[in-house]
């Protein structure tokens, strides 16, 4: 579904994707983590078409997404990128209803399909009783599910999210989680998001990518890539960590940055 081949992306002298390889499969949830400035959000961004890659290529769903054309990219991909514009001077209903804009005919009408998808992205979305509340009135937390609606609007094949649970609190974290496991499971969406809550990743994903510095360090199923070692070289830290009904945890034991400080070697200048 989502192919990335030999793919480089040079944004400073301090930062780079480098040679990055990594096939996603029709119907996956798939969690990017990694520290800050590892490149996360840079790599959603290359493979959504935002940025153009240096070296290598994006294959989405069997063309190479730089020869396809950007309505029909909109069609089988959406991205919702981390920071919005939320100064726009437009209703949840009508933000929602944007969404549709790769699938309307000619005219441009907005027709019973559309209206129908709407109305299912503001309820799964739980934003329905907002439909006619402006967005700059909304709290961060309903303004990040008005924003998720518009993009499930779309009814992409594959959805992509960067941080998608920024600015919920604890419950809204859970039903944005759930609303992306429903929307894989009832509508074979393939799912790349990037994550900071590791537990969450590790329960919602059938796989978890970690990058560092720009490369990927770790890929694999949730239950091989939460180790000792993974937390240790990626983020510093020694962990203990948990298997409960088959779902892996881990609670963090000791900071090992020390060293780390003491010789300077932190890197700046990464998105994501």
């Amino acid at each position: 579904m989502l192919t990335a081949k030999e793919l480089s992306y040079r944004q400073s002298e301090t930062f780079s994707l480098e040679d990055i390889n990594l096939h996603i499969p029709e119907g996956e949830i798939v969690s990017l983590i990694g520290p800050n400035g590892s490149g996360k959000s840079t790599f959603l961004r290359v493979i959504s078409r935002l940025l153009s890659p240096d070296e290598g290529e994006v294959i989405l769903d069997g063309q190479q997404i730089v020869q396809m054309d950007t309505k029909d990219v909109a069609k089988t991909l959406a991205m919702l990128p981390q920071m919005q514009d939320h100064q726009l001077d437009l209703t949840v209903g009508e933000l929602v209803e944007f969404g549709r804009h790769p699938h309307r005919n000619r005219s441009g009408r907005f027709s019973a399909e559309d209206r129908e998808v709407t109305e299912w992205a503001l309820e799964v979305t739980h934003m329905k009783p907002f439909r006619n509340r402006l967005l700059n009135s909304l709290s961060g937390g309903e303004r990040q599910r008005a924003w998720i609606a518009m993009a499930v609007a779309q009814r992409p094949k594959v959805l992509l999210l960067d941080e998608p649970t920024t600015y919920l609190d604890i419950a809204h974290q859970l039903e944005v989680m759930e609303l992306v496991k429903e929307l894989n499971a009832t509508f074979g969406m393939t799912v790349v998001m990037v994550l900071h809550d590791i537990n969450q990743a590790a329960r919602y994903s059938d796989r978890l990518v970690v990058l560092k510095d720009g490369c990927i360090r770790f890929d694999g199923i949730p239950q091989c890539v939460l180790c000792k070692d993974m937390f240790q070289s990626i983020f510093e830290i020694d962990a203990d960590i948990f298997t409960k009904n088959g779902m892996c945890f881990f609670t963090p034991t000791k900071l090992r940055r020390d060293e780390v400080y003491a010789t300077g070697r932190r890197k700046e200048g990464a998105i994501g």
